[in-house]
C-alpha cells in the first residue's frame, strides 16, 4: 500500500534527508546540471522502451517510474533551494491552462467554455 503524501510533504521530506547533510542542496547552476542529467535518463529509457534503439545487455534495468522519481526528487530539491512551493507553482500553472489555454484543446463533452 503506497502512503499518499502532499507536494508540501514530498517537500519536507526531500528537506529533512538534505538537511543531515554539510553540503546542503547543490548551487542553482548544479541543480540544473542535475535536471538535465536527470531528463536525458528518462529519455533514455522512453527511447528503450517505446523507440527503436533496444538496451545493450550490459545496461542496467532502469524503469520510467524510477526515472521519473529521480526527476521529481532534484526538481524537490531545487524547489526546496530556490524556496518555492511546489504546491503553488502547480495552482499557478493550473490557473494559466484553465484560463488561458481554456479552448486550445478539444474536450471530451463537446462544450466550448467561451
Amino acid at each position: 500500500m503506497h502512503n499518499q503524501k502532499s507536494l508540501q510533504e514530498i517537500q519536507q521530506e526531500v528537506d529533512d534527508y538534505i538537511g543531515q547533510f554539510k553540503e546542503g542542496y547543490f548551487s542553482p547552476l548544479a541543480m540544473m546540471a542535475r535536471l538535465t542529467e536527470e531528463l536525458g535518463e528518462l529519455a533514455r529509457e522512453v527511447n528503450h522502451h517505446y523507440g527503436e534503439k533496444p538496451k545493450k545487455s550490459s545496461e542496467d534495468e532502469s524503469t520510467i517510474e524510477e526515472e521519473l522519481g529521480d526527476l521529481l526528487f532534484v526538481i524537490t530539491c531545487f524547489a526546496n533551494q530556490q524556496n518555492i512551493s511546489l504546491e503553488n507553482a502547480h495552482n499557478q500553472v493550473m490557473h494559466k491552462f484553465s484560463t488561458r489555454d481554456k479552448n486550445r484543446w478539444t474536450r471530451l463533452d463537446g462544450e466550448d467554455l467561451s
